[in-house]
């Protein structure tokens, strides 16, 4: 695979990668490496370098939808851009951070690479399978650089993690500028937080492979009190800026708040809110109109999807469709009355919707949304399922609570700041709602303690499909309606690169194999 050293471009993520300056040709540039514009522009590209696969296991997961993906139909061109972006950009800088921070003994930057580094090869794993990574990390030395198991990469993440955590207390932490860095502003103990909220993650995801592993892991984490991510101040997010030229803004809100749009809403998502009365579906999704009836979406109030798998043609609806809200993209609060809501509605209200549904152009919203990679919520459920399936220290049902409390409140807190404007979840709805989900967890059976926990875990993941879809892989929770018209079985994992399978020799003459087997072979934590 091609390298390419960057330097710091503007955050443009309508793609899934950014463009940046090459510092090897540019003679307007320094030819050593600046670390303080170096990370940032990391944090950039891995964030931009996701989209497409976040967007696919969205797909996946049934919180987005378009025709193809739905289907189960995936191609070596659907992530391409992706996988390339992260190799050819993001791991590579991160590299040259780590080796240069190193020379230099700034041990606050090579911790921070070391994370980050860390915490993409373990999303490429859970993604991919096996992938490159000891050749990898090499650069331009590597041109074909061979695929290792996704189990022996995970092995060597866990070390990464602690070389890490070791760095960061090694001399001083001192960011400078706090700008230097764009997720934590140079905290050191946020990292460390993250750090071991990481490894939290990642022994989870073993659990099922390598069990004795995973519940000794998480049982070492907890007896020592090592930090965790536990409020969601402390979230490991990517926040987006306002600004649409140049493009800051979440890409969801960039695709969406145009006259021409890349997906229709999840019909099954949407009616899983609104079936649930979960209040959450006024935050999640925003109606163009208040009253729009198809045949594939019988509501008739406006939410207007579609079904995943439906393979029928897209009439002109751009203007009538639902769209993305204020939750995670920055868009719009969904203000209007809802026309068929009945008594059995206690948290989807009309009290107080005195809006108009409008067709929504680039000028509604903020865009300031959040690319939310691990959070407090999504901690509290991981630890509410390792309590129900391992018996790791912890009460579980508290956990589910505080899993969607803290869901809740993160809605609440992107509603109302980065220039986004909606009204808040009242504490009263969030502690009805909770005691609410809470009665139905108390009267479930084991079974269905886990499957709720899975359940409100999914639906607090929207904005993260990846996660949602490492879940649904791993538990096959929560239960998914069937597509329409499958083009395929589920896939396992994605498909690679075409260009890396035609390009790189150590698998080029097995290529089709390879790709074929993506579909069908689970992930190695995948029993």
């Amino acid at each position: 695979m091609k390298r390419i050293i960057v330097l710091f471009g503007l955050l443009l993520l309508a793609g899934s990668c950014n463009k940046f300056v090459d510092i090897n040709v540019d003679p307007n540039n320094p030819t050593t490496p600046v670390l303080e514009l170096l990370l940032p522009a990391t944090q950039v590209s891995m964030t931009g370098s996701l989209r497409d696969v976040n967007q696919g296991a969205s797909i996946l997961m049934q919180h987005l939808y378009t025709s193809n993906t739905s289907r189960n139909f995936q191609d070596g061109t659907d992530y391409q851009q992706s996988w390339n972006a992260l190799y050819t950009q993001v791991l590579n800088d991160i590299e040259i951070v780590i080796r240069e921070g190193t020379r230099l003994q700034r041990w606050d930057y090579v911790a921070i690479a070391k994370l980050q580094k860390a915490y993409i090869y373990s999303v490429m794993v859970d993604l991919w399978g096996d992938i490159p990574y000891t050749d990898a990390s090499q650069g331009l030395t590597v041109s074909d650089p061979k695929f290792e198991s996704g189990e022996v990469i995970y092995t060597s993440l866990f070390t990464l993690i602690d070389d890490a955590l070791a760095d960061a207390n090694k001399g001083a932490f001192a960011i400078q500028p706090t700008t230097a860095d764009i997720i934590y502003k140079g905290d050191k103990a946020a990292w460390i937080r993250m750090g071991n909220t990481l490894k939290l993650k990642l022994f989870n995801q073993i659990r099922l492979a390598q069990p004795d592993k995973a519940k000794a892991g998480i049982a070492a984490l907890l007896s020592s009190n090592a930090p965790l991510i536990t409020t969601n101040a402390q979230d490991f997010t990517f926040r987006f800026g306002t600004t649409e030229t140049p493009a800051n803004r979440h890409p969801w809100h960039r695709a969406e708040y145009q006259a021409s749009k890349s997906y229709y809403m999840s019909q099954n998502f949407i009616e899983r809110l609104f079936s649930t009365d979960d209040p959450r579906i006024r935050y999640y999704f925003y109606r163009q109109t208040s009253n729009y009836t198809v045949g594939f979406t019988p509501t008739g109030n406006g939410y207007f999807g579609r079904y995943t798998g439906d393979a029928t043609a897209s009439p002109n609806d751009n203007a009538l469709k639902a769209t993305v809200g204020v939750y995670p993209a920055g868009g719009l609060y969904d203000a209007a009355p809802i026309n068929n809501l009945t008594a059995a509605n206690v948290f989807i209200s009309n009290s107080g919707a005195t809006a108009t549904p409008k067709v929504v152009t680039n000028t509604d919203g903020s865009g300031a949304g959040i690319f939310p990679f691990i959070t407090n919520a999504m901690v509290k459920f991981i630890l509410a399922e390792a309590a129900l399936t391992m018996g790791t220290a912890g009460d579980a049902k508290q956990l589910f609570q505080d899993g969607i409390t803290a869901s809740l409140n993160s809605i609440n807190t992107i509603s109302t700041s980065g220039g986004n404007s909606a009204a808040s979840l009242a504490t009263a709805t969030v502690t009805n709602f909770v005691a609410n989900r809470t009665a139905q967890y108390d009267a479930a059976d084991a079974a269905g303690k886990l499957s709720a926990v899975m359940t409100q875990k999914y639906i607090a993941n929207y904005g993260n499909g990846i996660e949602s879809y490492n879940d649904y892989r791993r538990t096959g929770l929560p239960v998914l309606p069937a597509p329409i018209a499958p083009l395929n079985t589920f896939p396992l994992r994605l498909t690679y690169s075409v260009t890396e399978l035609s390009t790189n020799a150590s698998v080029s003459d097995k290529a089709d194999k390879i790709q074929t087997a993506q579909q069908t072979t689970p992930v190695f934590w995948d029993k």
